[in-house]
């Protein structure tokens, strides 16, 4: 495993897990690019990190789970449809033995940039 200040791209993160990791990284990848196509794809906190201007939503693979990072307003506004996951301020955690929820993850990064383009 490449330490995280060696890596530079969200593609080099993704590339230094085993291939069912891969897969669902790429798959949450590709879930935000839909929503966010021309975001900047980048390398924040040693994570891949989505911005437009600002961070969007950033994520994060771990031993026993997903982080997704899409600040605390996102986690507080979409509370219930979170309440099978471990939450704290601004961090979700996806237990790797559930399913990516892919469409409620879509509509925390509209919030997001909803909340982006009231600013």
């Amino acid at each position: 495993m490449l330490n995280n200040k060696e890596i530079e791209t969200i593609d080099e993160y993704i590339l230094q897990f085993e291939r069912i990791a891969q897969s669902k990284l790429i798959e949450l990848k590709n879930v935000i690019l839909e929503v966010i196509p021309d975001a900047e794809q980048t390398m924040g906190y040693g994570i891949p990190t989505f911005k437009l201007n600002k961070n969007i939503i950033h994520f994060a693979y771990f031993k026993t789970h997903i982080g997704i990072y899409p600040g605390p307003k996102a986690v507080e506004h979409f509370k219930e449809e979170l309440k099978g996951y471990k939450t704290a301020k601004g961090t979700i955690q996806i237990s790797h033995d559930v399913e990516i929820p892919f469409d409620l993850i879509k509509k925390i990064v509209e919030f997001n940039l909803q909340e982006l383009s009231q600013k």
